[in-house]
């Protein structure tokens, strides 16, 4: 984030004092991606902020940061409302360092909940997606330590975790472990229809009190799964 844009970010604060949905994106763009995958995942966020937009209370509460993680990790856009938030296409390329991805995404939350104390803004419980078609790679000690800092954060009831597979190859038993809760394997390229709960999700948390714990429609979210969910998940 650039100087004036930090000022800017700082200035929306505290102009506009709405308890705030931190919602932390964090995306694989590596090479398996590639084509129709990386078409719908964008088309994808695409929709969850069209959705976000057209609710009133969530477009002034919820603010969202896209992370990326390939052979790299990169803050594609960092926490913005929806009608400000232009992030750009996303491209397949490389190995799937998620480790750095989580790693990143986890800073940038915890900048954004200090961002929001520092101008006595209330925020909502965080949310972190990780979206992934296979099996991370990368540094197992930067993954590891990734894990360790979001098993902490669902200990203190600090953040909520939504973990999505997407496609045959994904690695669900690492996804759950981050979620706590059985990872999502999506049906096929049901990326939009995933954003489309994700928004109304937001959108739900917004119409809530801040300080209470989040609660996500697992009913909704289970429907899109390719396999079913063992029947004490919900």
């Amino acid at each position: 984030m650039n100087y004036n844009t930090m000022l800017t970010n700082l200035k929306d604060l505290v102009d506009n004092p709405t308890p705030r949905i931190p919602v932390a994106l964090c995306l694989d763009v590596s090479g398996s991606m590639f084509g129709k995958p990386m078409e719908e995942l964008n088309t994808g966020v695409t929709r969850y902020l069209e959705e976000v937009r057209k609710d009133e209370l969530a477009l002034s509460s919820a603010e969202t940061a896209l992370v990326t993680f390939g052979d790299t990790a990169q803050r594609i856009a960092d926490f913005d409302t929806a009608d400000r938030l232009r992030p750009p296409v996303l491209e397949a390329d490389g190995i799937t360092d998620m480790g750095a991805g989580l790693a990143l995404a986890l800073d940038l939350l915890e900048q954004r909940k200090k961002a929001y104390q520092s101008a006595g803004v209330d925020y909502y419980q965080p949310i972190l997606v990780v979206m992934s078609d296979g099996a991370p790679n990368g540094d197992p000690r930067v993954l590891k330590a990734a894990v360790v800092r979001i098993q902490e954060q669902l200990d203190r009831r600090k953040l909520t975790v939504v973990a999505v597979g997407l496609g045959p190859d994904a690695d669900l038993e690492m996804l759950s472990r981050l979620s706590r809760r059985q990872a999502v394997r999506l049906s096929g390229t049901r990326f939009r229809e995933f954003f489309l709960w994700l928004s109304r999700s937001v959108a739900s948390v917004s119409a809530t009190l801040p300080g209470e714990e989040t609660s996500l429609n697992l009913e909704a979210l289970q429907a899109l799964s390719a396999e079913p969910w063992p029947e004490d998940i919900l």
